[in-house]
């Protein structure tokens, strides 16, 4: 075991199987005294096989959809391990359809537990972390929502929305140590059975995307980075705004900018906003640099 996240406590929500179970087996193996969050009996299956490798664990069966499970899974991991530093939100499910034939109450289950899910435990462990100027948290996306998939509206709406938590939470977090990021993993799991070609098992495995997790709990971890991971290979992702071009002297602007979106398309010179406020900044610049 390595000791690089000693004395740190770490949730894992989802963790009964699959990449939740790899993630809470990763941290522990660094160190971290783990909180196994899922919602049966199989938290506490992980949690055991953590301590009988000499780890620090516990299970808590809990609900990422109920506030008040997610809060007294906060309470039993203060009152087990004193504090709370590091929240992985990882539970999920799918429902896949095409928008066409998907029912809304599909639609809204997976934004429930996804986004939801997310919000509640986050929730209850955002004032601890900030009373203690300490936190990591980690927000699971996906290229589902990064860049789409066919028959899955519902995951890939989901997974977006937590990239736009996790920009503004890092932003509200920054001045107390409180870091967050999105994981984007590519693994083969109960989730994706089907859906990746035979040979992927023995290469996407959940371990490999858990070795990037440390990256973004570590004490030096980064905060508003979206890293993809799967099969030992690791990415970045980031939401990019193009320079674009000015036309409000044009005499029919909605009319030049249909005849002249390549030139808004194009990626030379592209931005990584800091902040919501650079495209009102950006573009008041390019207006006021006009000739008047």
């Amino acid at each position: 075991m390595s000791g690089r996240l000693k004395g740190r406590v770490a949730i894992v929500t989802g963790a009964g199987a699959g990449l939740g179970r790899a993630h809470a087996l990763e941290l522990a193996r660094h160190g971290a005294q783990v909180v196994v969050n899922d919602m049966g009996g199989s938290a506490q299956a992980v949690a055991d096989e953590i301590c009988k490798a000499g780890g620090a664990a516990i299970g808590c069966a809990g609900d990422v959809t109920r506030y008040d499970e997610m809060e007294a899974m906060a309470a039993a991991a203060l009152a087990a391990f004193g504090r709370v530093d590091i929240l992985v939100n990882n539970a999920g499910i799918l429902r896949d359809r095409t928008f066409a034939k998907m029912p809304l109450d599909e639609f809204r289950q997976v934004l429930d537990v996804h986004v939801m899910g997310s919000v509640n435990a986050t929730k209850a462990v955002w004032p601890r972390m900030q009373s203690q100027d300490y936190g990591r948290i980690v927000m699971t996306t996906s290229s589902s929502g990064l860049y789409g998939s066919f028959g899955q509206s519902n995951y890939a709406a989901a997974k977006m929305a937590l990239v736009g938590l996790m920009q503004t939470l890092g932003l509200e977090g920054a001045k107390r140590n409180v870091r967050v990021n999105c994981l984007a993993p590519s693994a083969m799991t109960a989730m994706t059975e089907g859906l990746l070609p035979d040979e992927a098992a023995q290469v996407m495995t959940p371990e490999r995307v858990s070795r990037g997790l440390l990256a973004l709990v570590d004490e030096d971890a980064p905060t508003r980075l979206i890293l993809l991971a799967g099969g030992g290979s690791f990415e970045c992702a980031h939401i990019t705004m193009t320079r674009g071009i000015h036309i409000d002297d044009a005499d029919d602007p909605a009319r030049a900018l249909c005849g002249r979106l390549d030139q808004v398309q194009a990626q030379d010179g592209q931005l990584i906003p800091a902040s919501g406020w650079d495209q009102p900044q950006h573009e008041l610049a390019k207006a006021l640099a006009r000739p008047r």
